[in-house]
């Protein structure tokens, strides 16, 4: 009998520690944040790096088409006069006429390019805050490309400026 109560007596001493050792409990290690936030983060700045982009192309070609339309309209306007004066060959006139044909291509190339660009706006979800400040910028060079149709280059070019300044008050703001 002594027998069992020794066993008894080890058995209610051992019994509270492994009951200690069982309280502990088990964490599990925090999730990380899912990547669909960041990814989601990402693609609107490519977005909107892309549409930058696509703006600072415009501005690029327009000034310096800008740049070289000052100097040729100047010529332009003095061939009309000799043209009129009859002070001019015919195949001076002839030239002349062919290089406002280029130029009034030139509008129409950019009317249509900022057309696209308008639409690329509009229809992109990311873009679509910005559209408001670049629209107008297409009627600004179809009122340019009527202007140079009326061989009045110089306002034309005028017009082709306001179309510059909207595009870079639009690229300032996605900045």
């Amino acid at each position: 009998m002594n027998r069992y109560v020794i066993i008894a007596a080890a058995c209610l001493l051992l019994l509270p520690i492994t009951s200690f050792s069982q309280t502990r409990t088990r964490t599990t290690s925090r999730q990380k944040p899912t990547s669909t936030a960041t990814a989601t983060a990402q693609q609107a700045i490519a977005i909107r790096n892309e549409g930058a982009a696509k703006i600072a192309v415009q501005i690029k070609n327009l000034t310096a088409f800008l740049y070289r339309l000052g100097g040729v309209a100047k010529g332009l306007q003095e061939l009309d006069a000799a043209a009129k004066a009859a002070n001019a060959s015919p195949t001076v006139v002839q030239q002349n006429e062919q290089s406002k044909e280029r130029i009034k291509a030139s509008f129409t190339d950019f009317r249509v390019g900022l057309d696209n660009l308008e639409i690329y706006f509009r229809s992109t979800p990311g873009l679509q805050s910005y559209y408001l400040k670049l629209a107008g910028s297409a009627e600004g060079a179809a009122n340019g490309e009527a202007l140079a149709g009326a061989g009045q280059f110089d306002r034309a070019g005028r017009s082709l400026l306001g179309v510059v300044d909207r595009l870079t008050d639009t690229l300032a703001i996605m900045r």
